[in-house]
Order: C-alpha cells, then structure tokens, then sequence
C-alpha cells in the first residue's frame, strides 16, 4: 500500500539558509530586544535620599520687583527659604528668579548647599546670646522646658528649623526679613557649650555632687533624741 503522505516543501539548493521566523519586540515584552539591567542604588545615595526627606524646608518671605520697559513691566520674584533637619543644622538661602516656584527652589538648593551646625543643650539654647545684623538685633534666652518657642514668624521659622523647642526672643530695630533671619542665624552660630569652653581652655569639668536632703531631727522622748534637761 502507498502512503498518500506529501512530503513537506524544502528549500531549494542554493546555498541560502531557510527564513526563520524572528521574534517580534511586542512578543517579548522589550522594544529593541534588549533589557538595560537596573542598577541598584548605594549606601551613600540612599543615605543621602534619606537626609533630604528629612530636611524641612520653610518659606519666609516672598518679594515682588518691577522694572518698567517699553512693552509695559517685567516683575521679578525673590523668596528667603530656611532649611534645616531640627537636629542642630540650618541654612538660610535667596533665591530670585522670574516666576515664584523658580524662586523657592533656587532658595531651597542654596540653603542645602549652606547648612551648618550650632550648639544646643537639649530642647533650649546653652546661654543667651545677642546679636546684629545690619539694622536688626535679635536677642535670645534659653527657657525652661513646656516654655515654647515665643518668637515672631521669622526668627520662628529659623529656630524651629534648627531643632530648639523652648526659648525667649526679641526682635529689635529693623523688620527687614532677610536681616532678621541673618541675625537670628548669627546668634546661633555664637552659641558655645560649656563642654567646648572648657576642652579649648585644657580644663576639666569637675563634677559637683548633687546637695544631699535636709534629714528630720528626732523629737523629743524618741529613740536617738538628746535628753530634755
């Protein structure tokens, strides 16, 4: 019996290999093929990403400028931010710019860029301090704890940046933002602790001991007491 099988076309012989069918990128799930393996980020980045969360960013104050030209006025914007981690460290920054959300983050990036640290004792401040900048003066007093932060908005917004929780303040002479914030963030950076005085000095801090009670004197008949004559 014959088969009525047909055997299956073959290439001819011509050399050439026969036409696969190639993979399609849809198919694949890849658009050219090719997959870039993802890097995974590093210590350092991802301790950095987690510094900038926890920074605080506050704005102070925002101007408008004009300048008038030909074609009507040009406005310009400045915004004062402060930043800081509430952990000791902040940074006062300016930036200008031609719409106001331009202005915020020039300001942000430069105050990040210009973070330093200063002295606190605990939730107050180690001692008073009075500074000036410019045509402003700012005084500040540490504070008993549950006192609070009694201040203006501006030196306000720079203590609270900074980390301090109880303290007295006084803004005298001028009520220029930028001058006020500049010497509120010079009285910080005068603050010095006890520790550090007494380290540059090559001293050693003795320590007192703590004032014992007053104790009860025994009445008179009691076990212990002086006979009554």
């Amino acid at each position: 019996m014959e088969n009525n099988i047909t055997p299956e076309p073959t290439a001819p012989e011509t050399g050439e290999k026969p036409a696969t069918v190639e993979a399609r990128p849809e198919q694949s799930g890849r658009r050219d093929g090719f997959r870039p393996r993802r890097r995974r980020p590093s210590a350092e980045s991802e301790m950095m990403e987690g510094q900038e969360q926890e920074l605080t960013e506050k704005v102070v104050f925002i101007n408008r400028s004009a300048k008038v030209v030909k074609g009507g006025r040009r406005f310009n914007f400045s915004a004062l931010i402060v930043v800081g981690d509430k952990r000791g460290r902040v940074g006062v920054g300016l930036g200008k710019a031609g719409e106001v959300a331009d202005a915020i983050r020039k300001g942000g990036e430069l105050a990040r860029s210009q973070m330093v640290g200063v002295s606190l004792k605990g939730a107050t401040i180690p001692h008073e301090v009075f500074s000036h900048y410019c045509g402003a003066k700012v005084l500040l007093r540490p504070a008993s704890p549950g006192t609070g932060i009694i201040a203006g908005k501006t030196v306000r917004a720079v203590l609270e940046s900074a980390g301090v929780k109880d303290v007295l303040s006084k803004s005298l002479g001028s009520k220029n933002a930028a001058n006020v914030v500049k010497a509120t963030l010079e009285a910080l950076l005068s603050l010095r602790l006890r520790e550090d005085i007494y380290q540059g000095r090559g001293l050693e801090i003795k320590k007192v001991e703590a004032p014992k009670p007053p104790q009860a004197l025994p009445l008179p008949g009691e076990s212990g007491a002086a006979p009554v004559v």
